[in-house]
């Protein structure tokens, strides 16, 4: 009875941050993520953590476009307990493990690159899947039937030879629109090939074993490792050229072992180019 009542207060308090985007399906919480997680199981659920940030436009275009499509809200409603995590909130939180932390600190642990990232979480409280990005719906609802019996996510390692490039490896596959504007319009754009140019490049049909062997259900998807063969980024939705040349140069540069957090390694970036001058646009 105290916790129903804790929650009707918190959702008093939080309705003028969240109410303006957020569907009314969302749950409000304690954040006690071990409850959360058992609650849903009881009820036959599994728990979705949305991270989202404030400016984020893919966040913006999942939140009006997909959670207002019937046959998503219905599945996710259906499915799945739906909570909102922002990735600079210092809201308090207990993970899956009993560990207290706040919001940022728990996206940090989670090595969350992207917003949105979607985690899922299986009945035990063991990441099951993750979207990481904007996917559009069609694709979307395929990922929800996918979240309902994934097992655990695990980064990919590959053999490389010693002193070479890191790797960005496409995965497409024929009869897909969303591939041919990756490969017609964002890899031909000037600065998305200048980074591509820092990478040795592959390319995988989904069909293939390899694809199948990084558990890749979905077209296109980029994967990026260092030189040495270990996953740094997997880019499994729809991003636009700022976000793509970013991601490279992320992986390119070395950035990401001094900085963990890819957004605010593509938020510094944003501003040096406008004090250089460029023109900025996180949509293109």
């Amino acid at each position: 009875m105290r916790r129903a009542i804790f929650v009707f207060i918190l959702a008093l308090f939080t309705k003028g941050v969240f109410a303006q985007e957020l569907p009314s399906w969302f749950a409000q919480s304690l954040l006690d993520l071990r409850e959360d997680i058992a609650e849903a199981a009881r009820e036959g659920k599994r728990v979705m953590l949305y991270f989202e940030q404030p400016g984020c436009p893919y966040c913006k275009r999942l939140v009006e476009v997909n959670f207002k499509q019937p046959a998503i809200a219905a599945r996710m409603q259906r499915h799945f307990v739906s909570l909102d995590i922002n990735i600079w909130g210092d809201r308090e939180l207990t993970s899956p493990e009993g560990r207290t932390m706040t919001e940022k600190q728990f996206a940090a642990a989670l090595k969350i690159q992207y917003t949105p990232t979607l985690v899922f979480f299986d009945e035990k409280g063991r990441v099951a899947l993750r979207i990481n990005g904007y996917y559009p719906p069609e694709r979307f609802l395929a990922a929800l039937d996918a979240a309902r019996q994934a097992g655990d996510f695990s980064t990919s390692i590959l053999k490389r030879k010693p002193g070479g490039k890191p790797l960005a490896l496409i995965i497409d596959a024929p009869h897909c629109a969303a591939c041919d504007e990756l490969n017609q319009v964002t890899l031909k754009h000037d600065a998305v090939r200048a980074q591509l140019a820092k990478f040795d490049l592959e390319r995988l049909p989904l069909s293939a074993d390899r694809a199948r062997a990084l558990e890749v259900g979905y077209v296109p998807t980029l994967v990026l490792f260092d030189a040495g063969g270990r996953e740094v980024l997997r880019m499994e939705a729809y991003f636009r050229p700022f976000h793509v040349a970013g991601s490279l140069e992320y992986v390119s540069s070395g950035a990401y072992r001094s900085e963990p957090s890819l957004q605010r390694f593509l938020q510094a970036r944003a501003e040096r180019m406008r004090r250089e001058g460029a023109a900025v646009d996180l949509w293109n």
